[in-house]
């Protein structure tokens, strides 16, 4: 499995160097498909909503949460932003940064299907 894992990395990194721009892009998208993705599942989700991975949330549940979130991310992605330029080599400060945001969008997606529970019971 280790070996799996090596050969997987030393690819990505070959095209890092040789597309960094694509291989940027194509990494971050799929971060973001795969955060949303999960994000459904632990919601409890039973069917994938392909729509959803598109779109986070929508205008009224943005009305309503965004200040909350926004404080949030105030005090989470200067930390973020902090520890990518500190200590993240160059070729990988995108990729990082995707994985975290990868981890945000499930927490937006937890919060958006909370507050979809809470206006339910209402």
């Amino acid at each position: 499995m280790s070996e799996v894992v090596a050969m997987a990395g030393q690819a990505y990194m070959r095209q890092l160097q040789a597309h960094p721009l694509r291989t940027k892009a194509i990494t971050s998208g799929v971060l973001a498909g795969c955060s949303d993705a999960i994000a459904q599942k632990i919601s409890g989700v039973t069917k994938l909503q392909r729509r959803r991975l598109l779109l986070i949330m929508v205008k009224s549940k943005l009305k309503k949460d965004y200040a909350s979130v926004q404080l949030t991310a105030w005090k989470f992605w200067p930390i973020v932003s902090w520890i990518n330029y500190e200590y993240m080599p160059l070729q990988l400060r995108v990729l990082f940064h995707s994985l975290v945001a990868s981890c945000w969008a499930v927490f937006l997606n937890l919060k958006a299907a909370r507050s979809i529970a809470t206006s339910k019971k209402e």
